[in-house]
């Protein structure tokens, strides 16, 4: 009997121990499964608004740092007013700042060579034409230097003709260094009006263009201030009895260009208008006539 009891004595000792031995195995488990979660819990908690406090007071330092780099800064310099009545200040930068020369620019010879053109224009010019000379412009036809002017024109004196167009009712100034460069010119003389008279018995020269075309054409030498080049237009545009009748375009240049030779062979012969524009259609109608009746012969 006592050997029994020991032997369960024995046996269940060692099953205390086992239990004990397991629930103190088990206790350090339980309590690294209770210490995980409940630590990373308080630090997502606490970390995140630790973090968002965090960012004002760095955002805050930034500025409280720019604050203090442009109070450090130093401020713009102002414009200093000019020192008016007080004499110029002394600075070393005044030797170095180059006095200005009395010497002229490089361009003033060639406004010098200008000058002495003009002067030797106007002076040829002057020779040429006179007061009281009966003169040609090509965009006006025959005139009358009727007086000599001096103009100040940007401070420079510029001597002017004044030349007056009795036709046209009208006065025009032309520089006298420019007056032969704009196409002005005397009158012709007898040789050259005689052959422009020939020109209108000769036969029409009509090119095969288009009217506008030939239009500025004929324009152009109504404009260019030569007597044959006008004759020339009044040759081509003239229009006999017998002949088909002219369009308006086509009356007013060969009106216009009859009218501008006539007034210079009138000034020329030094005849009236009137019995110069005679002159000239009595020729038209005479080399109309002689082709007539030479084509009836035929």
């Amino acid at each position: 009997m006592k050997k029994a009891a020991a032997k369960t004595t024995k046996t269940a000792a060692p099953k205390k121990k086992t239990t004990t031995a397991k629930s103190a195995a088990a206790a350090p488990k339980t309590a690294k499964k209770a210490a995980k979660p409940a630590a990373p819990k308080a630090d997502k908690k606490t970390a995140k608004p630790a973090a968002k406090k965090a960012a004002p007071a760095k955002a805050a330092s930034k500025a409280a740092s720019k604050a203090k780099a442009a109070e450090k800064a130093p401020a713009p310099a102002k414009a200093k007013p000019a020192n008016v009545g007080q004499a110029p200040r002394k600075t070393t930068l005044a030797a170095s700042i180059p006095t200005p020369s009395t010497t002229p620019p490089k361009d003033a010879p060639q406004a010098d060579a200008k000058a002495s053109e003009n002067t030797q224009a106007s002076s040829t010019a002057k020779q040429d034409f006179k007061v009281n000379d009966k003169i040609v412009y090509p965009a006006h036809g025959v005139g009358k230097i009727i007086n000599l002017e001096k103009q100040q024109v940007a401070g420079i004196a510029i001597e002017l003709f004044v030349i007056d167009f009795d036709q046209e009712k009208m006065k025009l100034r032309v520089p006298t260094g420019k007056a032969k460069a704009a196409g002005m010119r005397p009158l012709s003389d007898d040789k050259t009006v005689k052959d422009a008279i020939g020109t209108l018995k000769g036969r029409p020269r009509i090119k095969r263009t288009m009217w506008s075309r030939r239009a500025q054409e004929y324009d152009a030498k109504i404009n260019s201030g030569d007597i044959k080049l006008v004759a020339e237009v009044v040759r081509d545009l003239y229009r006999g009895e017998d002949q088909p009748e002219q369009s308006y375009s086509e009356r007013q240049l060969f009106e216009a260009a009859l009218d501008r030779m006539a007034r210079e062979v009138a000034a020329v012969r030094k005849v009236d208008l009137g019995k110069a524009i005679e002159e000239l259609e009595g020729v038209l109608r005479k080399k109309t006539a002689a082709a007539a009746a030479a084509a009836n012969a035929s």
